[in-house]
């Protein structure tokens, strides 16, 4: 069955102008669609559209032209749905101290216009692990739980689309897994979670797909998978029986990145060879391999090669 499409853009612009003579496109006809259920990976350096795209979602930027639907409802024409169909966790911590986070879930459900009945602020707290500290002040809550805190936030009105808004900008390694985890752990409930990073591991670890910003425009939009096969360099490191004194630059673009005692690292265009010709062409000079180690690139490397193209 084919997963319907929970956000629609087409030719998305948005255009600042700078004290009225020039001006600026911080998004440049984006199209791009999000299917039900998956975790949607945005990325880009600072300043390349990722927040404009965020705000104009949520109602604080308004778009230059072009058309966004999203959970089947048109921007232009029912705003106030396109809103309640998405949940906003900020990057900046924007809790109030004195507020317990179950005072602060209910307070916000109120303000939402949900009856008392339909909260489901004890359930929203024990999804996001806070159900223990749900009557602490949030100022004595750690950094991790803060953040949990503010995913629990974005999930009060029970929308079907989770934005996450560079989830781990400035957190630890432990925390950001754990955030990593729980983000899962929501997709697997049904949430179609869309995520903002310019962390390339994050996107690695948690996307289905993933779309490249660059200076406003989308340079890149595919599976994670297919974006890391399409990395041409290969990475190898040799370690052999001898230290290795031979020329091998008959072999076709291949490069000595480094040769130390008996460790040899090259890299090569897996298009153009094969590591059984470098196998091969060691063999026949009576030189043992002893191991072999790859290192396959990552996003970071698609990313730079495509946003320099």
């Amino acid at each position: 069955m084919e997963k319907k499409n929970v956000l629609s853009v087409k030719n998305l612009n948005k255009i600042y102008s700078k004290n009225g003579l020039s001006t600026v496109n911080a998004l440049n006809n984006l199209n791009l669609e999000v299917k039900e259920g998956e975790i949607f990976g945005l990325l880009g350096p600072n300043g390349a559209g990722k927040s404009t795209f965020i705000n104009i979602l949520g109602g604080t930027v308004v778009k230059t032209s072009g058309l966004v639907n999203v959970w089947g409802f048109d921007l232009d024409k029912n705003p106030r749905q396109v809103r309640a169909s998405i949940g906003i966790v900020p990057q900046e911590v924007n809790l109030d101290p004195f507020f317990s986070p179950r005072k602060l879930l209910d307070l916000l459900a109120g303000m939402y216009g949900i009856k008392k009945k339909d909260r489901i602020t004890d359930d929203i707290l024990k999804l996001v692990a806070l159900d223990k500290q749900s009557d602490s002040y949030a100022r004595s809550l750690s950094g991790g739980m803060k953040r949990r805190l503010l995913i629990a936030k974005a999930l009060v009105h029970q929308p079907p689309i989770l934005f996450l808004d560079e989830p781990t900008a400035g957190v630890d390694l432990e925390l950001r897994q754990q955030l990593w985890e729980n983000v899962k752990l929501l997709n697997k409930q049904g949430v179609t979670v869309i995520l903002t990073t310019h962390y390339l591991m994050e996107a690695e670890e948690m996307c289905d797909r993933i779309g490249i910003l660059s200076n406003g425009n989308l340079v890149a939009l595919d599976t994670t998978k297919n974006l890391i096969d399409k990395i041409q360099t290969k990475i190898v490191t040799f370690t052999l029986n001898k230290v290795l004194s031979l020329d091998m630059t008959s072999l076709n673009t291949l490069k000595i990145i480094s040769n130390s005692n008996n460790k040899v690292t090259v890299s090569y265009e897996k298009s153009k060879l094969k590591i059984e010709d470098i196998i091969l062409f060691l063999s026949k000079q009576n030189i043992k391999i002893l191991d072999i180690a790859t290192d396959d690139a990552n996003i970071e490397d698609v990313y730079l090669g495509l946003t320099k193209s």
